[in-house]
């Protein structure tokens, strides 16, 4: 019998587990851009809109570092193209920058120097997971 609720809770516990476990082994890496990456040759809203993405999730930016920025900014920032004061600017590696989507929220990237204003802006909407 004592072999029994060990069995049990031993199931409980791993059950447990495996569901706190569970958002953090789906989560998925996204190359923004897919195999174009991030450049001036993407509709990012339309790569975007293909895709659901989660809080645990993680972005991933390919792009000439010599060339090209990415730049978390405001919705309003967003909209108008401002690239003066981002929230972050995420250009931190040699062009292969990963943004962990920690919050619940619209995330809204931009590339300054004008290329915003031709299309090189993406806003990635995070969705809680159920």
């Amino acid at each position: 019998m004592a072999g029994l609720r060990r069995g049990i809770v031993f199931a409980a516990v791993a059950l447990m587990f495996a569901a706190v476990m569970l958002p953090e082994v789906a989560a998925v890496r996204y190359v923004v851009g897919g195999k174009m990456g991030w450049s001036s040759n993407v509709n990012y809203k339309n790569w975007a809109r293909g895709r659901h993405f989660y809080k645990g999730d993680w972005l991933f930016f390919v792009y000439d570092r010599t060339k090209m920025n990415v730049l978390e900014v405001k919705k309003a920032d967003y909209e108008r193209c401002i690239a003066r004061l981002p929230l972050h600017n995420r250009t931190t590696g040699a062009g292969r920058d990963v943004v962990p989507l920690n919050v619940t929220k619209t995330y809204y990237f931009i590339r300054g120097k004008g290329y915003c204003y031709k299309g090189m802006k993406a806003a990635v909407p995070i969705r809680r997971r159920i």
